[in-house]
């Protein structure tokens, strides 16, 4: 049996989303974060060398990264899918199959880039420092924030909502494996990014998403996506 190593509030969620959709038993162990940093527990290092989720574990074969383990198990599982998951790797050659790895390398190669960032320099200031510190640092993080990383994110947004425009799902009209991957990376943008809150076609998906009783299943069993 599969056994998932899932963070709270953590990309883990896209894991235990796509075993929801495709009905498969597995195991999860849940690490929580530390109180105060916030960051994974040294538990997860005793997983996979590099401390982070999400990790699965299928008879004694470890993987870690998102799109790495989606793949994996698209690839081993997939067959015993349901009809609606038939889409889940597009065949290769197709448009579906260009889209779905464009948007499977995007989330994490551009996308949460800005997103980590915007989360970084925004907690900086929150930080224990010497008063007269505090307000050079939020000085600095705010032009940060507001010359670099805002204008990225606004970018970002306009063009992931352009493309949800002519598209029900991120690689045509079946969800795939891109959609999995965007997920948790749409929730950070609509929480991180005023710009999204007015997007309705990123709207318009994450509300398909979230209705989905497979998402359900994974937010009542693994907490909330964020938080």
């Amino acid at each position: 049996m599969l056994i998932v190593h899932h963070l709270e509030k953590s990309r883990s969620h896209r894991i235990l989303w796509l075993l929801e959709e495709l009905g498969l038993p597995y195991e999860m162990v849940e690490h929580k974060r530390d109180p105060a940093t916030r960051l994974a527990p040294a538990s997860l290092k005793k997983i996979h060398p590099l401390g982070k989720a999400p990790v699965v574990d299928d008879g004694g074969l470890v993987l870690a990264e998102s799109a790495a383990i989606l793949e994996y198990i698209a690839e081993i599982y997939g067959a015993q899918a349901p009809a609606e998951l038939a889409g889940l790797e597009p065949a290769r050659g197709t448009e579906a199959h260009r889209l779905c790895r464009f948007w499977l390398h995007y989330a994490e190669g551009s996308l949460m880039n800005w997103l980590v960032m915007k989360l970084v320099f925004s907690t900086i200031p929150r930080q224990p420092m010497p008063f007269f510190v505090k307000p050079i640092a939020r000085g600095l993080c705010d032009k940060v924030i507001t010359k670099l990383i805002a204008p990225n994110l606004e970018t970002a947004t306009k063009f992931i909502d352009a493309h949800l425009a002519t598209h029900t799902w991120f690689a045509g009209d079946a969800i795939s494996l891109a959609d999995f991957q965007m997920s948790f990376a749409l929730e950070a943008l609509f929480s991180r990014s005023a710009a999204a809150s007015q997007a309705p076609h990123i709207t318009a998906w994450l509300e398909r998403v979230r209705a989905r009783p497979a998402w359900q299943r994974a937010v009542e069993k693994g907490g909330p996506v964020l938080g």
